[in-house]
């Protein structure tokens, strides 16, 4: 597996190693959606202007968001890596063989605000973000209700198999 992490100028994050969580939570991901593929993903750290200048770009909306997903590959099923090597080919890096699944990027300043705002540890945003949009790359989306429904319920599941959990920090 290659995980590159890139974080922005003045962007910093303390009390944990991002990669390392980046890692877990990516490959509790795949496994999640027993992907048989080593992968190559990236993870970029911005701010607030960062993000919302990539969001007004790709998806023509001008605010701030907390986490963009940019998938390499289009599902016909969340998950469904079935036909990869006929549907995908391109999308398998000659050098290292590996799928290219895609890209993440989080705004840490979002991240932050979030954590705060949710009462739990910036550890547990950054790895729900980064599940999140590894469940993207895999095809899966929460614009139907129902589609929402199971996202969510492997959000969590994926956290908890990392014994990642939500916690109240503040009352």
């Amino acid at each position: 597996m290659t995980f590159c992490i890139e974080c922005d100028e003045g962007i910093g994050i303390e009390g944990f190693d991002p990669k390392e969580v980046f890692e877990k939570a990516a490959l509790a991901s795949l496994a999640h959606t027993d992907c048989p593929y080593e992968c190559e993903i990236s993870l970029t750290l911005t701010d607030d202007p960062g993000i919302r200048e990539m969001n007004r770009e790709f998806r023509g909306i001008d605010k701030e968001t907390d986490v963009l997903s940019f998938p390499m590959l289009d599902f016909k099923t969340p998950g469904d890596f079935s036909n990869a090597e006929d549907s995908f080919a391109d999308c398998f890096n000659p050098e290292t063989g590996e799928l290219m699944l895609g890209d993440i990027v989080i705004s840490a300043d979002r991240m932050k605000a979030q954590a705060e705002e949710y009462g739990h540890s910036l550890k547990r945003e950054i790895a729900f973000l980064i599940v999140h949009s590894m469940l993207h790359l895999q095809g899966f989306d929460h614009i139907r209700t129902d589609d929402r429904t199971a996202m969510e319920a492997a959000q969590e599941l994926i956290l908890n198999t990392i014994n990642i959990r939500r916690e109240v920090l503040y009352e």
